[in-house]
């Protein structure tokens, strides 16, 4: 079983990094390459819909948080992980 790369709970989904929705857009297509663009995560549903909680915008989703680190380094989502990171049973 897949483990959640941001919690170590089990792991259901996949986040992209960049969000499909962003895909096709100039400013993503001129950055990125085709391959960065599909790299996903595993991640829980828990961490998942946190993610989509606390930066609901895509774009600025894809351009700010597109790494594990950067993701991390938010300031709200960094207190969830915490928690959610003291309540997984490894």
């Amino acid at each position: 079983m897949a483990r959640c790369e941001l919690c170590g709970d089990e792991a259901f989904n996949e986040h992209h990094l960049i969000p499909r929705h962003c895909h096709r857009k100039a400013w993503f297509k001129s950055r990125y390459s085709k391959q960065q663009m599909q790299h996903t995560i595993d991640v829980c549903k828990m961490c998942h819909q946190m993610i989509h909680h606390f930066i609901p915008d895509e774009k600025e989703l894809g351009r700010r948080y597109n790494t594990i680190e950067l993701l991390t380094a938010h300031p709200e989502f960094d207190n969830y992980l915490q928690w959610k990171r003291k309540r997984v049973r490894t």
